[in-house]
């Protein structure tokens, strides 16, 4: 495969793998009220507004280090399904904290503890992961393939 079809599957990966981030979001945060859905036009709207939202919100948030990652990825040959999917969870944590999503401080409360993990950093962990093995399936698990020469035909 020439370098510029690599590009364009690359680039189909990383749109179908932001929608598939952003559904899963969608289905991390509407998660507990989905045994209230009844099926009607507002239910999808919400699900589908809260997808296209975090989708647009990754694309646009980790869309340079998803490059670098990928540019490392390819130029070493990586093809491991397991680091896709950490890499994956941990550009979206490391996005959800550093674009000022996370709250600074936790309310304090008498009646119970801190959360160890906040529940919208885990949400991002398993989006980020849902992510890569998304991107993995599409254009992963050929990483550094086009480099490659075959023997001459016969």
């Amino acid at each position: 495969m020439s370098l510029l079809g690599r590009i364009l599957v690359i680039i189909f990966a990383l749109i179908v793998s932001s929608v598939a981030v952003g559904m899963a979001i969608a289905i991390g945060l509407l998660g507990p009220q989905w045994h209230a859905f009844g099926g009607d036009l507002g239910d999808r709207v919400a699900f589908w507004g809260v997808a296209l939202v975090g989708s647009t919100f990754t694309g646009a948030i980790g869309l340079l280090p998803v490059v670098i990652l990928i540019v490392l990825a390819e130029t070493f040959r990586i093809r491991s399904l397991l680091i896709n999917a950490v890499a994956g969870a941990a550009l979206l944590v490391a996005g959800y904290y550093g674009s000022g999503l996370a709250r600074p401080g936790y309310e304090e409360s008498i009646d119970r503890p801190p959360p160890p993990i906040p529940r919208q950093a885990e949400i991002a962990a398993a989006a980020g992961a849902v992510g890569g093995l998304v991107y993995w399936l599409i254009a992963g698990r050929n990483a550094g393939r086009w480099r490659e020469r075959g023997g001459p035909s016969a």
